[in-house]
């Protein structure tokens, strides 16, 4: 079975998908015109055909391509969303074909948020088939700022236009390896006091004990952002934005990820391939209201500061297009789920 075969199309429904398709649209530009770029963590999903993707672009001799749908669906993408998450970052360094690639597909304005890669982030390797010899070795290039230069930034510099925050997402830390909080601190300010000004970077935690006083002193003087973030053990976003002194530059990134206590490959299992919005989380709902009304009730300055940066996954609740268009509408337009899990 293919990605057509799992997406029945009746005519009667394509007046819904296209009202929602225009509201989900006004709002992104709505935002974009406020500073605020929102997107979704990839794109390239066959379970949004006929809903932001329109099946009939990506036929070869009247069948659905999976090929041309990989390769060309980015620019269909960016007729509606004005920023997204290249996860892809994190399993292999960028290289300048592919970045001017990605690059050629958008217009002016959208921006790529790169997940740095894992071999800059990770302080032992996982014992993962992919890591090959590596698994379960100490990492000799943890935080290595000459590594992060040239293999990372250097394909990105042609194309700094369209490029977002530069995300270090830390994978959970086993138990043990910072004595404290403050080393971890201590690390990442050695790392960014030796990375050029003028990107933005922003710093996403799986380990909430390093949510610290000293890790926030850090980033704020180092102008990066945290990621808030939604993920299976860290407290959830509303509540990181509780937490004193959160907002450390003036830029903000937030990924809305999981459901708080869901495992990853839970909610893989639960939605892909990710067609209708299966589970509705009010919380993680309301604190996007609330971290967007915060930053549009931030006054204006001269110049602009960096756009901020918000990205939805489809594990969060089963399908991004619906969260974001749940989120932006006024609650008389709040759109109910197409089905339920079980």
């Amino acid at each position: 079975m293919g990605p057509m075969d799992e997406l029945p199309l009746f005519p009667e429904t394509a007046p819904v998908w296209a009202e929602r398709w225009h509201r989900l649209r006004h709002a992104v530009r709505e935002l974009a015109a406020q500073n605020i770029l929102i997107g979704t963590s990839s794109w390239k999903y066959p379970g949004w055909l006929g809903w932001l993707y329109t099946p009939e672009r990506y036929h070869t001799r009247g069948k659905f391509s999976e090929a041309r749908f990989a390769r060309d669906c980015l620019r269909e993408y960016a007729e509606v969303f004005s920023a997204v998450s290249v996860d892809a970052g994190y399993y292999a360094f960028p290289t300048t074909a592919g970045v001017a690639s990605l690059c050629a597909q958008v217009p002016d304005g959208f921006r790529f948020s790169f997940k740095v890669t894992a071999d800059l982030t990770l302080r032992q390797f996982p014992r993962l088939d992919r890591f090959g010899p590596r698994a379960g070795h100490p990492n000799p290039r943890f935080l290595d700022a000459d590594l992060f230069c040239r293999s990372f930034l250097a394909p990105l510099e042609p194309h700094r236009k369209h490029i977002g925050v530069l995300m270090f997402e830390f994978t959970r830390f086993a138990p043990g390896t910072w004595a404290t909080p403050s080393a971890f601190a201590e690390a990442l300010d050695a790392f960014f006091h030796q990375l050029p000004t003028g990107w933005q970077y922003g710093v996403e935690l799986r380990n909430p004990e390093l949510l610290h006083p000293d890790y926030l002193a850090v980033l704020t003087r180092h102008r990066v952002s945290h990621i808030l973030n939604n993920w299976q053990a860290m407290p959830d976003v509303g509540e990181q934005l509780a937490v004193p002194g959160i907002l450390t530059t003036h830029f903000t990134t937030a990924r809305f990820l999981l459901k708080p206590g869901r495992p990853y490959a839970q909610a893989v299992s639960l939605f892909s391939p990710y067609q209708h919005l299966r589970e509705p989380l009010p919380q993680a709902r309301a604190a996007a209201r609330q971290l967007l009304a915060t930053l549009t009730a931030r006054p204006a300055t001269t110049p602009s500061p960096p756009p901020s940066h918000l990205f939805v996954n489809n594990r969060l609740e089963g399908q991004a297009l619906e969260t974001w268009l749940a989120i932006v509408s006024p609650p008389a337009h709040k759109i109910p789920p197409t089905t339920t899990s079980t």
